[in-house]
């Protein structure tokens, strides 16, 4: 192994995002060979001793990426303090070490969510410049107008700064209640159920149904199924790492 950003290392290492690896790094918590490393530091893990928190960093395990189908009322979380269900508990005991999700799903939403043990990939899939887009089928009460869905397709003020531009379909509407298409690239928290409620209609579920071209298909939800190198592969080469 040739010498790599140490942050890249402990993202490929499973240990977290490249992101929290920065962080880890501006706290103090890393060192090599006994001494604090700091941003911009290599090393080789074949040679060097990395440690995180004093922990030995190991080799990178196997990349596992997993796509589940998140039924409502589960935590996207390794673990919860209030002892709710997570996500981890609904894969194989044995599968678990190393994963954490990718990006989240709130607890009343559902539907396609990855679990990965690879911190690039979590990188590149939640942060706005590598532009994935994200499909969900969202029941809303009532039924919006033309302005409605097209001032939530231009954008919609939310903590101060304004929304990407989204792609929004109405698939059928009632006065009582709306099914909407909606596709984003960026993943405010809980922006759906936000805008939504913004634009008077409250959303009564909620579900994911693609990330970038991967999709549920007929799995069941609480199922998941192990994704292919070549699935997942094209999701961490983008236009943005060319540019």
């Amino acid at each position: 192994m040739t010498r790599q950003r140490l942050q890249k290392l402990i993202a490929s290492a499973g240990v977290c995002s490249r992101r929290k690896a920065e962080d880890l790094l501006r706290q103090h918590r890393v060192r090599v060979n006994g001494q604090l490393a700091t941003i911009g530091d290599q090393a080789d893990l074949n040679l060097d001793t990395i440690e995180v928190d004093g922990r030995p960093l190991q080799k990178a395990p196997p990349a596992r990426v997993l796509l589940l189908n998140k039924p409502a009322g589960v935590i996207s979380s390794c673990r919860d303090p209030q002892g709710r269900r997570t996500v981890l508990e609904l894969v194989p005991a044995d599968l678990r070490e190393g994963l954490h999700p990718v990006g989240r799903l709130d607890a009343e939403s559902r539907g396609a969510l990855l679990l990965s043990n690879q911190g690039e990939l979590t990188l590149k899939l939640t942060h706005p410049r590598y532009n994935h887009h994200k499909t969900y089928r969202v029941t809303v009460a009532g039924l919006p107008d033309a302005e409605q869905l097209n001032q939530w397709r231009r954008g919609v003020v939310l903590d101060g700064t304004v929304t990407r531009p989204a792609e929004v379909k109405l698939l059928k509407g009632t006065p009582q209640t709306s099914v909407l298409k909606v596709i984003l690239r960026e993943g405010r928290n809980r922006q759906i159920r936000r805008i939504a409620l913004a634009l008077g209609h409250r959303v009564l579920d909620l579900q994911r149904i693609a990330i970038g071209d991967l999709t549920l298909g007929s799995m069941r939800e609480g199922c998941w199924r192990e994704l292919s190198r070549q699935e997942w592969s094209g999701l961490i080469s983008t236009e943005a790492d060319r540019s």
